[in-house]
């Protein structure tokens, strides 16, 4: 299972910047093995799609708000059979869920752990708690484009997506200090998740792969 340690190479490198990670890379089985036609590529971007309300069928789902001074914008997250669409709502949200405990420096975030379960709730938390320990909040905006999702022959969902960071960057809490995001290809990355059903109906992250440059 491939855990890089970016989108915050700021944990092991002050000079790079941000995002360029797996937030919440984690072990299980690899999603990357359920290959989906096409996901190398960034293919078009759509417009965006709304936000889905919080407890849209009442299994609790948290309220996820991120900082004004950090978007998270989801383009053509939209998916005509209702099914797949859920683990969409449900993906999208883990993502925003990590985003927001960072802003908040909250490695124990109860919004994470809704959305994560096993290995990959332990190495989501991982994640944030680098940017909880060096100080550092997320500025600027991410792009997150092009989802490819399909439930597989064992019943978990699949998810595809890209993330695109080169306009965000981190700063230092007690300095106000911005490192910002090269803009590079590699700063375009290729999420490759994982995710299970519970008896509520969320669909869980059990695992995530991150692909440096993978939309490019």
């Amino acid at each position: 299972m491939n855990r890089p340690a970016r989108l915050v190479v700021v944990a092991l490198t002050a000079s790079t910047a941000l995002l360029l990670t797996a937030c919440g890379s984690g072990g299980g089985d690899d999603s990357s093995s359920d290959k989906i036609k096409g996901a190398d590529s960034g293919g078009a971007k759509a417009s965006a799609s709304p936000s889905v309300p919080a407890s849209q069928d009442g299994a609790g789902r948290p309220k996820i708000t991120l900082s004004k001074d950090f978007q998270a914008n989801f383009e053509g997250w939209t998916n005509g059979d209702p099914k797949l669409q859920a683990i969409l709502n449900d993906g999208r949200e883990e993502l925003r869920s990590k985003y927001a405990a960072i802003i908040e420096s909250n490695p124990d975030s109860d919004a994470v752990a809704f959305y994560n379960s096993g290995t990959s709730l332990a190495s989501a938390r991982e994640w944030i708690k680098r940017f909880t320990d060096t100080g550092d909040g997320l500025i600027g905006k991410v792009t997150v484009y092009n989802p490819q999702v399909h439930i597989n022959d064992s019943g978990s969902g699949v998810l595809f997506y890209c993330v695109d960071e080169r306009k965000a960057s981190t700063k230092s809490r007690k300095t106000g200090k911005v490192t910002t995001t090269p803009d590079k290809p590699e700063s375009v990355l290729q999420y490759r998740a994982r995710l299970d059903k519970t008896s509520q109906g969320v669909w869980k992250n059990v695992s995530l792969t991150t692909v440096a440059g993978g939309c490019n």
